[in-house]
């Protein structure tokens, strides 16, 4: 408990001091009018930089394996015409991560313990059920990713899946959540390579930019399917669900949620960007060859076209992205389920303390590693992975969206009338969609 004031008192301190930073520069304070702009830019980017954490890490966790394997199909199958679907994307990621975000900075709750408080027990183990079984899924499929990403660099994946486990237990088991935040952060860094790699493919940037602003959709069942799927992939139930539980395990309270917005909403671009430029990179070297089965066929397939820089920058962002997922996925799932229960969950603390929040992040990592070393088919397991996502992406995001409009629970952070249709607008279509996405795939076991 005193580690944990100690921590607090650290962060009140930095996010203070952060906001104080973040203070427009008065006449008297610049230099000049024309130095003026500069620094206020300079001061922008700084408050960014303080407040980047859980928002920027849960959104990026969201180009995992498979995001990256769904975005470089896009890119393969339709060139530049799912851009403009991306931004729309882009929108209903904002609106869920940002009222995730302040569910847990407002309430000093996770979703789990709000779920728990505000509905039945038999919702709340229905949701909490689905979600394990689906996020193992996703556990598997991430450790798959660092395999096919360490495999581009001819390394064994029978070596690497081992050690990234290894890697990745540690880093949580033994570090603080500030420890653990850092190297988060770090990995993010991997995703910078997909624009580089996107450059390299020597786009038609004119294309690029007409597209993305005026909607182009191709009316087929297979450009649905492609829709549904990039919406699954990239707003993911974990990734609220690790947004919201991050923000407490980090003490972000009320008077730090101005700053936290900014990382949930910034992180929510961001990561949306960098889905932007797998499209781009692959629609600009492969568009047109049909779908992809991997993110590593996408990495091999820049290589002819783009040269082997863009072939490991490509493996570089599979990497760091399927690392990222691989300690996010489980800790999702870790949090969630203890708030459910009501018992110790935080990276800060140490087995002996919650040992059920700890126990389980490490049952799903090891089996996560050793199943994806298995001669098993991962397509049927990521598309099983994929109905369950389906059933309950809708449900969580219900969920988030209930909360977030009562003012019992918020008070006077209540989602506005404005902000709340918007809202409303983005489950509905995010569940008709999801709704889709099941009945399509449960008729392709039949063969209709």
């Amino acid at each position: 408990m005193e580690r944990s004031k100690v921590t607090q008192l650290r962060n009140l301190r930095s996010t203070r001091a952060a906001a104080k930073a973040s203070k427009p520069v008065s006449v008297g304070e610049a230099s000049g009018a024309k130095g003026k702009p500069k620094v206020r830019s300079r001061r922008r980017f700084l408050v960014y930089l303080a407040a980047a954490g859980p928002g920027l890490i849960a959104a990026n966790a969201g180009n995992d394996a498979g995001g990256v394997a769904t975005y470089a199909s896009a890119g393969s199958q339709y060139g530049y015409r799912t851009l403009f679907f991306m931004v729309l994307v882009t929108v209903g990621l904002v609106v869920m991560q940002e009222m995730a975000a302040r569910l847990g900075a407002i309430t000093g709750k996770g979703l789990g313990s709000l779920i728990r408080e505000e509905f039945s027990i038999r919702l709340t183990g229905l949701a909490m059920v689905c979600l394990l079984l689906s996020n193992v899924g996703l556990v598997v499929s991430e450790f798959a990713g660092i395999g096919a990403a360490f495999g581009l660099f001819g390394v064994s994946r029978y070596i690497s899946v081992p050690l990234a486990a290894l890697v990745i237990w540690g880093l949580v088991l033994f570090g603080s959540y500030r420890y653990a935040e850092r190297i988060f952060l770090v990995l993010s860094l991997a995703f910078f390579a997909y624009p580089i790699a996107a450059i390299l493919g020597n786009p038609n940037w004119h294309l690029v930019l007409v597209q993305t602003i005026t909607p182009h959709f191709v009316y087929t069942k297979d450009f649905v399917f492609l829709g549904v799927a990039l919406i699954g992939t990239t707003i993911s139930p974990y990734m609220q669900l690790y947004g919201a539980a991050g923000v407490v395990d980090r003490g972000i309270g009320p008077d730090e949620y101005p700053l936290e917005r900014i990382d949930a909403v910034g992180g929510a671009i961001f990561a949306d960007l960098i889905s932007m430029f797998i499209i781009i990179a692959t629609a600009a070297t492969i568009g047109g060859s049909g779908p992809l089965t991997s993110a590593a066929q996408a990495a091999r397939a820049l290589k002819p076209v783009a040269g082997s820089g863009a072939e490991i920058l490509f493996g570089l962002g599979l990497l760091g992205a399927s690392a990222l997922a691989g300690a996010v996925v489980p800790l999702s799932t870790s949090y969630v389920v203890a708030e459910t229960l009501g018992v110790e969950r935080s990276v800060s603390r140490k087995y002996r303390e919650a040992p059920l929040f700890l126990g389980l992040f490490t049952a799903q990592v090891v089996f996560g590693a050793l199943v994806s070393l298995l001669p098993v088919n991962l397509i049927n397991l990521l598309i099983g992975t994929q109905v369950i996502q389906g059933i309950l992406t809708p449900v969580i995001l219900a969920f988030i969206l209930v909360l977030a409009n009562r003012k019992a629970v918020l008070g006077k952070y209540v989602n506005g009338p404005i902000f709340r249709k918007i809202a409303l607008a983005v489950v509905l279509l995010i569940g008709s969609l999801s709704a889709l996405l099941v009945i399509q795939t449960v008729l392709g076991w039949f063969g209709v």
